[in-house]
């Protein structure tokens, strides 16, 4: 019974996987499941006894994202090792390598930008990010990161724009830019325009004191 559930579990992995490869490349609409069966070498009665239908393979992938963001943002806010702005740097990175090298959350991105699944923006890793960076925000105000009179709703919702705006632009140029390093400079323009002097002082010294590493993300399904 063990073995069974192990293999059903790793057949089901498998589609979704091979179903994010196809929709972060076709989009939605244009999605095959033909293509998306080559991919995961599932055969038809197997994709139907886990998944009911296209949209219901789509959501499967939208939620394994969203777990992606939500494992990512609680690791995050539970590093006490590192101030609330160095967190969020970190967190933020890591947001980019994911949208760089995870086919799961590259996916997200495509699918929830078609009219099929607009409502599950209001559900999905970006109003997770938000949440969390609203907490570093707060607790950067508490410890004099940024300053007193700083909102952090306006903190938030700025930042929010600049790194999709960042993506966008990423996505224009053919992804001839580094998502990175356009990440870091959202974050750095929004965190200057509102961070105290002390902080600025010792950030022009020291610089960011942690970045995301790719071996640390656990891409597999």
């Amino acid at each position: 019974m063990a073995r069974q559930q192990e293999r059903a579990r790793r057949t089901r992995a498998a589609i979704i996987r091979s179903a994010a490869v196809e929709f972060g490349k076709s989009g939605y609409a244009a999605a095959s499941l033909n293509r998306i069966l080559e991919g995961s070498r599932a055969t038809k009665g197997a994709m139907y006894f886990h998944f009911d239908s296209k949209e219901d393979l789509a959501r499967a992938v939208l939620e394994t994202a969203v777990e992606r963001y939500r494992s990512s943002a609680e690791r995050w806010l539970a590093r006490t090792d590192l101030g609330p702005l160095d967190t969020l740097h970190g967190m933020v990175d890591e947001m980019a390598l994911r949208l760089e090298h995870d086919i799961i959350v590259q996916a997200e991105y495509r699918l929830i930008i078609e009219p099929d699944f607009y409502r599950d923006v209001q559900s999905g890793g970006s109003r997770i990010l938000g949440r969390a960076t609203r907490v570093l925000a707060v607790r950067a105000i508490e410890h004099g990161q940024l300053r007193s009179d700083a909102d952090p709703d306006r903190f938030t919702r700025t930042l929010a724009a600049a790194l999709a705006g960042q993506r966008y632009m990423v996505d224009l140029m053919g992804g001839a830019a580094d998502l990175r390093s356009r990440f870091q400079e959202a974050l750095e323009v929004v965190v200057d325009a509102m961070a105290t002097p002390e902080w600025g002082a010792a950030f022009r010294v020291d610089g960011w004191r942690v970045s995301a590493r790719l071996e640390e993300l656990g891409l597999g399904l």
